[in-house]
C-alpha cells in the first residue's frame, strides 16, 4: 500500500474529592486524571525538563503491556494501537491495556505491583476499533482509593487501588453490566467502553463505544452516573430525548423512539467547583444518511453540560445540526479560565473534526465570540433533508484546511497540479459542510478522520493559550443502497481516503500540524508542521522543501517549560475481525520520536528517538525530585509498551 493510502487507512478506522491518603512532599507532582485534571488541560507545572536538556533524556524503564502474553497464547486475539495514558497517584502508576486489564506500576522502576485481568479477550471483539483502551479513573475517600475501568465488553469495574482486587460492595462483586438497564436491549458485540470513566464528586460517569454501522436496532448512547461507593445508578441522561422530554421535536416522525448511537465514546470533563459535567456527543445512527431521523437531532454532535449530582441538563450547544458527516465531537472539552476586561471568565473550548474551536461560557453555554448560523449546501439525496444552516464560529479561525477547491490542491510542480486537478474532477468539491451524494462522491475535508481527534488539545492556564494538533486528510463520501441483509437503512455511507498523484497527498501541506491559539483574544499565534512528511519523495526531493508534516494523529503534553508531541505511525487494515464487529490492523513505525517545541513560537527544540511511534497522550510526574515523561507506544502488530523518560 502506498504512503498516502496508508495514511488514509490509519485515520479512517479510527471526585468527592481527590483527598490525599498521605501528605505529599513538595518534590512530588502527580497526574490524577486522564488529562492531568478534570478540566483536561494536559498541563503540569513542571520545568525540570526544558529546552536546555530535552535532548539528554534517556529511557528510565520499559514496561511491556500485559496484553502481549495473552496475544501470544491466543493468536486469534488482535489488538489496535496501545492508547492508554496512565495516572500517577500516591506514588503509583495505574494503566489499562488494550484488553481492559489494569496494572499498578512502580513509577521509578517500571516494575508491576499488581495486575487485574477481567478476561475481556474471551468474548467477541469490541465494536469499531476493536481491542483498544485509553485509561482508568480513580477516586479517593478518607480511608481508601478506588480505580474504575469501563471494559471493552461493557462492564464497569471498581478495584481496590492497593491490591487490584474488585470491591465486593460495588455493584455485583465489583462490577456492573453496562448493557443492562438501557431503554433498549444492547447486543454486547455492538456495545463497549474504550475511554476512561470520569469521577465527578461522588459519581462515576460512563459513556460507550457503539457500533457505527446501521444494522438492527442500535442501542442508545445514554450516559449514566453511578454512586462511587455502592455502584447504584444515580441518574441517566437520554442523549436522544424521550417521550415528553424537551428536544423530541427535533426528531421528526417519532424517530426519537428508534434512533441509537448519539453516544460519548471519547473523554469527558468535570468542573468540581461548579459540579458540572461536560459531554462531547457523537453522530446518531446512521452517520451519513439522516432520512430516517429528519430534524436537527438534539443532542447529537452537541456539547452538553449536566449537573453531576443529578444528571439534569444545565445547557447544551449543538455544533452540527442533523449531522451527515460523522462529525462526532471527538475530544475532551478543555475547561479554561480566561482573563477578559479584568474579569475571569469560566469557559470551555471544544475542538472538532471540522476544524473549528467552539468557545463557550461553561456556566451558561453562551458563546464567548459570536457563532453565526450560516447557509450551507443542500443534500440532493432522496428522503434526506439536510440542515439549511450550520453554526460557524467567528473566532477563533479554523485550525485546519476546510472544504476543497482547485486552489487547495498540491502545486509543487505544474505536473503535480494538473494530475491533482484530474483527480478532483471525478468528485464533488465544495465547502466544509458539503453533504454526501449518491452518484458523484463528495470530498469531505476535514473528514471522518481529519481535523482534531480524540487526542484533543492542551491548555496553558498561565498564558491562556490552547495547543491543537490536527490532520489534513480528504475523504470521498458517497451513499448507496446497502447489500441485502446488511442494514435496515435506506442508504449507507461509504468513505474512501482520497489519494493524490504519484503516491503523494492531494492537497497543499501541511498534512499534520500544531496550532497555538490565544483564547483571551481568539487569535492564532503560530502554526507548525509535525513530521517531515514526503519531502524526500522522488517528485519533490529536488525542491529542498521544509517539513511538510505527516497526516498522523499527534498527541500532546504541556508543561511550564515545553510543549511535547508524539505522532502515531502507519496503520493499515488487514482484515475484519473473526471474533466480532471490528477492523484489525497491521502497524509499522515511521519516524518514531518524541518532539519538544517552544511554546511561544512553535520552534522545534529537539526530538528523542523511541522504539516505536507514540500512540497515546504522554503524561508527566515528579517523584523524589526527578521528572518523568511516560508515553505509550506500539500495539497492533508492534509490541505494546510504556516508555518512561528522565534526565540522566
Amino acid at each position: 500500500m502506498n504512503i498516502a493510502a496508508k495514511c488514509g487507512v490509519l485515520l479512517l478506522l479510527l471526585g468527592a474529592g481527590l483527598v490525599p491518603l498521605h501528605p505529599r512532599p513538595d518534590h512530588h507532582h502527580e497526574w490524577p486524571y486522564y488529562g492531568a485534571d478534570g478540566a483536561n488541560t494536559k498541563y503540569a507545572p513542571l520545568d525540570q525538563i526544558d529546552a536546555s536538556n530535552f535532548n539528554d533524556l534517556e529511557i528510565a524503564w520499559r514496561w511491556q503491556s500485559a496484553e502481549q502474553d495473552i496475544i501470544e497464547a491466543n493468536p486469534d486475539v488482535r489488538t489496535g494501537f496501545y492508547e492508554t495514558t496512565p495516572l500517577m497517584v500516591d506514588g503509583v502508576l495505574y494503566a489499562s491495556t488494550s484488553l481492559s486489564q489494569v496494572a499498578a506500576i512502580d513509577p521509578q522502576s517500571g516494575e508491576t505491583r499488581w495486575l487485574y485481568d477481567p478476561e475481556t479477550f474471551k468474548g467477541p471483539t469490541p465494536p469499531n476499533e476493536g481491542y483498544v483502551h485509553r485509561g482508568v479513573a480513580q477516586w479517593s475517600g478518607s480511608t481508601e482509593r478506588r480505580l474504575f475501568i469501563g471494559t471493552g465488553d461493557a462492564y464497569l469495574i471498581a478495584l481496590d487501588a492497593t491490591t487490584g482486587t474488585p470491591i465486593p460492595t460495588f455493584g455485583s462483586e465489583g462490577r456492573i453490566d453496562l448493557t443492562a438497564g438501557l431503554r433498549r436491549p444492547a447486543f454486547r458485540p455492538f456495545y463497549g467502553v474504550t475511554s476512561p470513566p470520569l469521577v465527578c464528586g461522588d459519581v462515576v460517569v460512563v459513556g460507550a463505544s457503539i457500533l457505527d454501522y446501521p444494522v438492527g436496532n442500535p442501542p442508545p448512547g445514554d450516559i449514566r452516573g453511578f454512586d462511587v461507593v455502592t455502584g447504584e445508578v444515580r441518574w441517566t441522561f437520554h442523549t436522544v430525548p424521550q417521550a415528553d422530554e424537551p428536544g423530541t421535536e427535533t426528531w421528526e416522525d417519532g424517530s426519537w423512539e428508534t434512533v441509537g448511537n448519539t453516544n460519548v465514546w471519547s473523554i469527558m470533563s468535570c468542573d468540581e467547583e461548579l459540579g458540572y459535567l461536560y459531554l462531547p456527543l457523537s453522530t446518531p445512527t446512521n452517520d451519513f444518511y439522516g432520512g430516517a431521523r429528519l430534524g436537527d437531532n438534539l443532542y447529537a454532535e452537541s456539547l452538553v453540560a449536566l449537573d453531576a449530582a443529578t444528571g439534569e441538563r444545565v445547557w447544551h450547544f449543538q455544533m452540527v445540526h442533523h449531522g451527515v458527516w460523522d462529525y462526532d465531537l471527538p475530544a475532551a472539552p478543555n475547561l479554561v479560565d480566561l482573563e477578559k476586561d479584568g474579569e475571569t471568565v469560566k469557559a470551555v473550548a471544544q475542538v472538532s473534526k471540522q476544524g473549528y474551536t467552539y468557545v463557550l461560557d461553561r456556566v451558561t453555554g453562551t458563546p464567548i465570540w459570536p457563532i453565526e448560523e450560516t447557509p450551507v449546501p443542500a443534500s440532493t439525496v432522496p428522503g434526506e433533508r439536510s440542515a439549511p444552516t450550520q453554526p460557524i464560529p467567528t473566532k477563533p479561525a479554523p485550525f485546519d484546511r476546510q472544504g476543497i477547491t482547485p486552489d487547495d490542491l498540491i502545486d509543487f510542480t505544474p505536473e503535480l497540479r494538473a494530475a491533482a486537478e484530474e483527480i478532483l474532477q471525478q468528485y464533488t468539491d465544495g465547502p466544509v459542510f458539503t453533504p454526501p451524494a449518491l452518484e458523484k462522491p463528495a470530498v469531505v475535508l476535514p473528514g471522518v478522520a481529519g481535523g482534531a481527534s480524540w487526542a484533543g488539545a492542551a491548555f496553558d492556564p498561565e498564558t491562556g493559550w490552547l495547543y491543537v494538533p490536527s490532520v489534513t486528510l480528504p475523504f470521498a463520501v458517497t451513499l448507496s443502497e446497502p447489500a441485502p441483509g446488511s442494514s435496515d437503512a435506506r442508504y449507507v455511507g461509504q468513505f474512501t481516503y482520497l489519494s493524490g498523484p504519484q503516491d503523494l497527498f492531494l492537497t497543499k501541506p501541511p498534512y499534520g500540524r500544531l496550532t497555538a491559539i490565544d483564547l483571551t483574544s481568539g487569535d492564532h499565534q503560530w502554526m507548525t508542521p509535525v513530521g517531515e512528511g514526503p519531502r524526500t519523495h522522488p517528485a519533490l526531493a529536488h525542491l529542498d522543501l521544509p517539513a511538510l508534516g505527516w497526516p498522523f494523529r499527534t498527541h500532546v503534553l504541556l508543561t511550564k517549560s515545553l510543549l511535547f508531541a508524539g505522532q502515531e505511525g502507519v496503520r493499515e487494515a488487514s482484515r475484519a475481525s473473526q471474533r466480532g464487529f471490528a477492523i484489525e490492523y497491521e502497524a509499522a513505525n515511521l519516524d518514531p520520536t518524541l518532539r519538544a517545541y517552544d511554546k511561544t513560537n512553535g520552534t522545534l527544540v529537539g526530538q528523542i528517538d523511541l522504539p516505536a511511534n507514540v500512540t497515546a497522550a504522554p503524561m508527566t510526574y515528579m517523584i523524589d525530585g526527578r521528572q518523568y515523561i511516560v508515553v505509550a507506544i506500539g500495539g497492533a502488530t508492534v509490541p505494546a509498551e510504556l516508555i518512561a523518560l528522565r534526565l540522566p
